[in-house]
């Protein structure tokens, strides 16, 4: 293979070519583009460079080296063979011969330098040798070098101490659920599931760092009622045997052969092995690829490759070129011996190998950069529902609820109110009747507004006043990040406590890292989170973090540079509560630690800090109308200073002693019954304290939480086996015991708490848990994007909302009147668009595409191809469809698969304006549907936007429309009227440039 072979081949995998088989993501983009960059590769790259090598001072060069070999073989037909030996010197002989005064003069010239292929063969080692330092399986990345002399250039402005790691300036993406867990359906019907389980084989039985996706063939599950099947894989280091079955290269691909073969051995079921080994695809040799490969192949490199974005990759790669050249190519001593007169040739050289990179540059960054693009966009609101508890709806709701079966049927599998009142479900005239009452019996029944028609949720929510205010939970589905970036207009320096509960990277938890970069990767993925959160955070607001050994040390590092002087303290928790008997530890893992930070640690001490609840013991021996009390020593500590003075006990003992109190004082106590003297009037007499006074107080937090107080992880298992009535449901989750302490200490007032990292929902139950405890108004945001979102995150908060005691999935109890009056009154849901989503629904322009690559052929490759042949993307907001509001569609992966949804627009314009729902109302005018919000924005100022459908409208139906809002009062003392399109609204404009805006607000579209 030649230097240039070996370039273009380097080339093609920067460009994904190996890909083919691969439509997902950003390789659809790659794919649909490949020609135009093969044909980039293959001839304008070779042009270009052949075309500099004929310009200039490497033309001089070449010259010389030409003349040089003339002359030589003029040498060589006067003066003979013996005139010059092997080297080319020479004989001094011939020094004074005319012919040799030209050889050596031509020598001189030519001295130091590469003839033409020479010069190409250096050009292209240089750029493979300049590129492949920083490609690695679908990343742009500073790959580790072995070297005494430094290779890379790291940004440093004289901090006393800087924290940097590998993937510093990208985003990690590899996040979703989407990648670890993958399901496809085959044509038959049939749902395939492949599932990442934890790797269960011991470490001193691996080898090597590098790890491969295997099936655990023995674990095949076919369930022939729900047509689905559960192919189990672990992510892991091959075993010693392992490497010796699979080889020393492209294991990856072995392990996938093996598996098409083995993986339908396992099943019997016609339908499952159909779902298999149907032809998904034939390969260009005509070769079968059964869907079983094709999924296989995707779900590997899915979870293999394609970790990050570049945040400034022409920026990065640039600067590395520019450190490359001075460090790598430029030579001091040869250009010191080319002379003056050549000397240009090396910097030709030098400025054709930096153009050449940077044009290659160009082309990389334009496709990172608009991967960054879609990464940074804000995300649609694909799908809205509410669960309302029943006491919050208007009884004129009672019968249409009485008669949804489907909600019904929801509460009879979630609450087992058939074991209560079987007639709720027979076919009796009186079933209504039954159901109504029972409504108003059980106020805090959760009612979801997916079981109801649109018509009910419209009107269900716009008979409420000051919405937002009502809603007392925000759920989230979706990836981290993502919703940090939707949400942050709507709740900036709005959120008082953040309690984060983080993958710790043990290198066996639900965290996918690159390999050889398991830190670095850690890093990357909860800077950019952690920086969001604080927008967040109120000015005395507070971020709790847990984690445990394996990245604490990473963890602080990163939470002193995101909040400075920050930092509160390390709480220890002992999360298990019996004691490790691991003969093969030395040290037995009892506990897990949180950090926590304030925003401004100033304004939280100002505020006041946060108490726990009182501990000791309480209780009411003489029965002191004041209630249970406890008592300590009036008596002076040791080291302590008081006042002296006699005091006599009721059996008349006298003890001089130094009092907490001066005389007087202990004479007040004495008379209002707040002095005991124990042991039957003869011991040292003690100062009463009540427990309703201390319970105001509250304790102060120490960086020791025992599990008897603050729960441990077995007891969280229990919480979750109680609620649902199965074992192990999800992995280690929190003791809501923990995160009602996180939230006690967080503040004196905690009005809003966010988790980022919601998992199974515990942080939502502490808060419902807290609030009926205190009757407080507490908050809270959850945001997970994992398929238990909706399996187990969503249904425990509504049953925790039912009630607050369970056994075996079933209530222990109702809640009493006051519980449920301290209940949630309104928890809102919302799934976001995603990352995967927004780039499988990208569409291409082709007809204007060829129009501008045939007019700026250069540019347009290198810099706008991707921009220009997208913007009509829905994803990238196709501004002519807001014309019609409520059928703008996407393509949305959700329940492993992607089917068309309806967006929610005016949800999502909500969140991008920040607007606090006042009203939502819908108005009909003569079958025209008009959806009304009222808010109010941070500032104080008061919006109403208009969404309608006008697709068709002519100046008439504007004018009638203008009519029609006047008329029913819409914009009444509105500050800003937004109204989708077009309008003849006085006051009003259109919000469509808006959205635009504030959806790439930050991101360059």
């Amino acid at each position: 293979m030649t230097a240039q072979e070996r370039f273009q081949t380097l080339l093609r995998d920067l460009f994904e070519f190996d890909c083919a088989d691969l439509d997902f993501g950003i390789y659809r983009i790659m794919n649909y583009k490949r020609d135009v960059i093969e044909n980039f590769i293959s001839n304008d790259l070779p042009n270009i460079i052949k075309k500099e090598l004929e310009q200039g001072a490497l033309a001089e060069i070449a010259r010389a080296k030409e003349a040089l070999e003339n002359a030589k073989k003029k040498v060589l037909e006067t003066l003979g063979e013996e005139a010059l030996d092997e080297e080319g010197n020479l004989a001094e002989n011939f020094h004074s011969t005319t012919i040799g005064k030209e050889y050596l003069e031509a020598q001189k010239k030519a001295t130091g330098f590469l003839n033409i292929e020479a010069l190409e063969t250096n050009i292209y080692n240089h750029l493979y040798t300049f590129f492949s330092r920083y490609w690695q399986d679908g990343d742009f990345i500073s790959k580790r070098r072995y070297s005494k002399k430094e290779r890379y250039a790291i940004p440093y402005n004289g901090e006393e101490v800087y924290l940097y790691w590998a993937n510093h300036d990208q985003y990690y993406i590899k996040t979703g659920e989407y990648f670890t867990d993958y399901t496809y359906k085959a044509p038959n019907g049939v749902i395939v599931h492949f599932k990442l389980r934890q790797a269960d084989v011991e470490h001193n039985n691996v080898k090597g760092e590098k790890r491969f996706f295997l099936p655990r063939l023995d674990e095949i599950d076919w369930d022939e009622a729900a047509r689905q099947v559960v192919i189990p894989f672990e992510y892991r280091p091959l075993t010693a045997q392992e490497t010796i079955t699979y080889g020393q290269k492209n294991q990856q691909e072995a392990i996938i052969a093996k598996a098409v073969t083995e993986i339908p051995k396992r099943l019997k079921a016609a339908d499952a092995l159909v779902a298999l080994t149907a032809e998904r695809r034939t390969t260009d040799k005509g070769e079968t690829v059964t869907y079983l490969e094709y999924h296989l192949r995707q779900y590997t490199r899915r979870n293999t490759s394609d970790f990050f974005i570049h945040k400034d990759l022409k920026g990065f790669l640039s600067r590395e070129l520019d450190f490359y050249l001075k460090n790598e190519v430029l030579n001091l001593e040869e250009l010191e011996a080319a002379g003056e007169g050549l000397s240009e040739g090396w910097f030709q050289l030098l400025r054709l190998i930096k153009g050449i990179g940077l044009r290659i540059i160009e082309f990389l960054a334009q496709i990172e950069d608009f991967q960054k693009m879609l990464w940074e966009k804000k995300k649609f609101v694909t799908e809205t529902f509410y669960l309302v508890t029943v006491g919050n709806v208007p009884e004129v709701f009672y019968l249409e609820i009485a008669a949804n079966d489907a909600q019904w049927n929801e509460w009879e599998i979630l609450f087992h109110i058939n074991e209560e009142k079987t007639n709720l479900f027979t076919t009796g005239k009186n079933k209504k009747d039954c159901r109504v009452t029972f409504l108003k019996e059980h106020p805090t029944l959760v009612l979801d507004t997916r079981h109801f028609p649109p018509d009910f949720t419209d009107r269900l929510l716009a008979s409420f006043e000051e919405l937002d205010e009502k809603i007392d939970g925000l759920l989230v589905h979706s990836e981290n990040w993502q919703a940090l970036n939707v949400l942050q207009e709507k709740y900036r320096e709005r959120v008082k406590c953040i309690y984060i509960d983080p993958p710790y990277n043990t290198g066996n938890d639900e965290f996918i890292y690159k390999d050889n970069y398991q830190h670095s990767s850690w890093l990357a993925m909860m800077n950019d989170r952690v920086a969001l959160m604080k927008k967040f955070l109120k000015i005395d607001g507070t971020l709790f973090s847990s984690i445990d050994y394996n990245e604490i040390a990473a963890l602080k590092n990163l939470l002193d540079m995101v909040f400075q002087d920050g930092f509160e303290g390390l709480i220890t928790w002992r999360r298990r509560h019996n004691q490790p008997n691991d003969r093969t530890k030395m040290i037995g893992l009892v506990a897990d630690y949180i950090l926590t930070c304030a925003k401004d640690s100033r304004a939280l001490k100002t505020s006041g800090v946060g108490k726990l609840d009182l501990t000791g013991n309480f209780s009411n021996p003489d029965n002191d109308p004041r209630g249970p009390w406890a008592s300590k020593p009036w008596k002076v500590g040791a080291g302590q200073s008081g006042t002296r003075y006699i005091i006599v006990s009721p059996t008349g003992r006298k003890f001089e002693e130094e009092w907490m109190g001066d005389e007087e004082t202990y004479r007040s106590l004495l008379a209002d019954n707040r002095i005991i003297f124990p042991r039957e009037g003869d011991g040292l007499p003690r100062k009463k304290y009540f427990r309703h006074e201390r319970e105001e107080e509250g304790q102060c937090a120490t960086n020791w939480w025992e599990h008897s107080y603050f729960g441990h992880n077995a007891g969280a298992n229990a919480t979750m086996t109680a609620l649902f009535g199965e074992k192990n449901l999800i992995n280690n989750p929190k003791p809501v015991e923990l995160i009602r302490g996180v939230i006690q200490v967080a503040g004196r007032i905690v009005d809003m708490v966010a988790d980022f990292f919601a998992g199974s929902g515990t942080t939502g139950h502490a808060v419902i848990t807290l609030n009926r405890e205190d009757g407080g108004r507490r908050k809270f945001i959850l945001v997970e994007m994992a398929d238990y979102f909706d399996t187990v995150l969503v249904p425990r908060i509504k049953k925790v909302t039912f009630t607050p005691e369970w056994k075996d999935g079933k209530p222990k109890r109702m809640a009493t009147q006051e519980e449920a009056e301290r209940s949630p009154r309104i928890v809102k849901v919302i799934r976001l668009e995603s990352y995967e989503d927004a780039l499988n629904n990208l569409t291409f322009d082709e007809q204007s595409s060829q129009k501008a690559l045939d007019l700026f052929p250069d540019d347009y490759l290198l810099s706008y191809m991707f921009k220009w042949e997208t913007r009509q993307s829905e994803t990238l907001v196709n501004v002519e469809k807001l014309q019609s509001p409520f059928s703008y569609k996407l393509h949305i992966h959700h329940d492993g698969e992607s089917r068309e949804r309806t967006v929610d627009l005016p949800e999502t314009f909500n969140y991008l304006l920040g607007l606090d729902v006042q009203t939502r109302c819908v108005y009909d005018d003569g079958g025209r549907r008009y959806l009304v919000y009222r808010g109010a924005l941070h500032n104080g100022r008061t919006v109403v936007i208009l969404w309608r459908d006008i697709t068709g409208w002519k100046i008439e139906d504007y004018e009638r429309e203008a009519a029609f809002v006047a008329e029913k009062k819409l914009t009444a003392g509105a500050d800003e009227i937004y109204v989708n399109g077009d309008s003849r609204i006085p006051g009003a404009r259109s919000l469509d440039p808006l959205f635009k805006e504030r959806m790439f607000a930050n991101a360059e579209a």
